[in-house]
């Protein structure tokens, strides 16, 4: 079965239940080990990437990631078109929570458009390389004035096997409050969605915006690989 048809006989209504009452939601395996290992080779093969990024030269964290460049390997080009649909009607949905225009196209294509017309060229989809003592601080990627509001990660080798520590962290900032943290793990090929930005809540006035960060924490032992899928590209 292809990634896309795959990624079609999710649980949709479950996801979209998730996303609603928690900001993110949790995928089960889509990617098979095999596929997984080709990810990881792609990582030593320099004609597939733009850009590589050393995290703590930026302070980022410590650790590595490298951004594809276009066109982007089938599996991910699969990832990318066949998760966008199905979040795009998300995305409308809280904007329409937010009393905003419900305004990303169903499909890729349509709002890449979007991005290039703003000057947004480069591909975004990255590999993400750390080993021990590695981490990534709190962040969010934004590349430019358009953004999707969902990004996907996939675990592309086994905690507790390949790695100890290395827990994917995701912190809401709630108004006039304390922030909330989540501590999540995956199986490899297992994935999150997750948002880019911001979420609505519904509050006892309406909805209202909480901004999200994420990170990961101190790799204990061992190399980890992780697989993001950003859906807007970057200036």
């Amino acid at each position: 079965m292809s990634i896309k048809n795959r990624i079609l006989g999710l649980n949709w209504g479950n996801i979209q239940t998730e996303l609603e009452e928690n900001g993110y939601a949790h995928l089960p395996v889509i990617l098979e080990k095999d596929e997984c290992n080709d990810i990881v080779n792609t990582y030593y093969q320099e004609n597939c990437f733009r850009s590589t990024i050393n995290m703590a030269r930026y302070k980022f964290g410590v650790g590595e990631y490298k951004y594809y460049q276009a066109p982007l390997p089938d599996q991910l080009q699969q990832l990318r078109e066949g998760f966008y649909p199905e979040l795009a009607k998300t995305a409308n949905r809280w904007n329409e929570h937010l009393r905003r225009d419900a305004n990303y196209p169903p499909s890729l294509d349509n709002f890449l458009e979007k991005c290039h017309q703003q000057g947004q060229l480069r591909s975004t989809p990255l590999i993400l390389k750390y080993e021990s003592g590695g981490y990534n601080c709190l962040h969010q990627d934004l590349y430019g004035d358009v953004f999707f509001p969902f990004q996907v990660v996939f675990a592309l080798n086994q905690k507790e096997l390949d790695y100890t520590g290395g827990e994917f962290l995701l912190v809401e900032q709630r108004p006039r409050a304390q922030s909330r943290g989540h501590v999540i793990t995956f199986e490899q090929g297992a994935g999150l969605i997750f948002p880019t930005n911001y979420r609505p809540v519904l509050g006892t006035k309406g909805y209202y915006r909480t901004t999200l960060k994420h990170g990961v924490s101190t790799i204990i032992s061992g190399t980890r690989y992780t697989l993001g899928i950003i859906f807007h590209d970057a200036k």
